[in-house]
């Protein structure tokens, strides 16, 4: 039982790999149907079919809050329409085609902190070559990049509740099956 609690977790770990670093030095291409701008507080409002681009990083949303400390750090809000789920998508580091995406009802992702929290109908998948490699569901799910620790609650407030919903951890083998050598040709009949 140890083992497989230890699988699960490393699972979870291996959700470090969750950014390309890079990203975060790039800038960020916003499309929207409406924007208003508060250039005092640096806060940007966008509504309507919103997809923040940001080098591999992809945000989709209906709605989004954008945020901008003096600094140029980056906090974004997205909230999707009743029915909706906003989503993300974004290269992580270590190999060539290794993603990470996710959706919830809500998304909350802080540059500084450097801490996304998916809030309702979370999901968040790792993919490789295409493939699903783990998936992790439930109703909140936080991850922390700079102390690589996620964190899964039943309620989408971000506590555990009881009576809340339940989440569902997907862990796909990493290993394959050992090759076997191929059966011998049946003898001709009648021989």
């Amino acid at each position: 039982m140890k083992n497989i609690f230890a699988a699960a977790i490393l699972s979870l770990l291996s959700l470090s790999a969750f950014a390309e670093r890079a990203d975060s030095l790039k800038q960020a291409v916003i499309g929207y149907d409406s924007l208003d701008v508060d250039e005092v507080t640096q806060t940007r409002i966008l509504v309507g079919n919103v997809v923040v681009t940001r080098g591999t990083l992809t945000l989709k949303s209906d709605r989004a809050l954008l945020k901008e400390t003096p600094e140029g750090y980056m906090s974004v809000t997205l909230t999707s329409n009743p029915g909706r789920v906003s989503t993300f998508r974004q290269k992580r580091d270590g190999g060539p085609d290794l993603w990470v995406e996710g959706q919830a009802e809500r998304i909350e992702y802080d540059e500084r902190q450097e801490l996304v929290k998916l809030h309702s109908k979370a999901i968040v998948r790792e993919l490789e070559n295409g493939r699903l490699a783990n998936e992790l569901t439930g109703p909140f799910i936080s991850y922390d990049n700079r102390k690589e620790v996620a964190a899964v609650r039943n309620d989408p407030s971000g506590e555990s509740k009881v009576g809340g919903g339940r989440g569902t951890l997907i862990l796909v083998p990493r290993r394959t099956a050992p090759a076997t050598a191929p059966a011998p040709a049946p003898a001709p009949a009648g021989k």
